[in-house]
């Protein structure tokens, strides 16, 4: 794991301990740990995806999508505070990244976390999303967790785990050099 990542869970966790009503362990209290050895909990698993380029929209059927077809341009890894097409999204997956996305009306103390998450890992996108099944959704390549709340240890097992994991078709390849356009 990155030593920033490392640090960016350990942030977490506090604040998941802060936030701790008492009714379960939680890893500051001695409770269970996390760890990137292995998937979160909780984590969808999708199979079957096609890999081609294309240069028009996709209805995808995961909402934010997993994988599947995509624009020949991925997205530059990083923070964005608009959506940006997300069949860039998609080719950035396949290129190792794990994308998180977010409610619009996040709290902004929270999408400041999802910040350091896009500043401290490898290859991580982080942007807002319409139509979201949950508050935050970390997706990478034939993988989907969600979340109720950026400071569910789950979400940096996910990021650790699964930034340039073994579910990466492309291994290894930058999610740098890509487009930072929005539109």
């Amino acid at each position: 794991m990155h030593r920033s990542l490392a640090a960016l869970l350990g942030l977490l966790l506090v604040c998941a301990a802060c936030a701790d009503d008492g009714g379960g362990a939680s890893p500051a209290s001695g409770g269970s740990s996390v760890a990137v050895a292995a998937e979160p909990e909780g984590t969808q698993t999708f199979t079957d995806l096609k890999r081609t380029h294309v240069d028009t929209p996709v209805d995808y059927p995961q909402t934010p999508p997993v994988g599947g077809p995509h624009n020949p341009v991925w997205q530059t890894c990083g923070f964005y505070d608009v959506e940006f097409p997300k069949e860039r999204g998609v080719h950035s997956m396949e290129h190792g990244a794990v994308w998180i996305t977010h409610a619009a009306d996040l709290p902004a103390a929270d999408v400041a976390i999802l910040q350091q998450f896009a500043e401290t890992g490898k290859e991580v996108l982080v942007s807002p999303f319409s139509g979201l099944p949950a508050p935050v959704v970390a997706s990478a390549w034939g993988k989907q967790l969600q979340l109720d709340s950026v400071t569910d240890p789950r979400l940096a097992q996910f990021v650790g785990y699964f930034d340039d994991g073994p579910q990466t078709p492309e291994i290894d390849t930058p999610c740098a050099q890509g487009t930072d356009a929005t539109d």
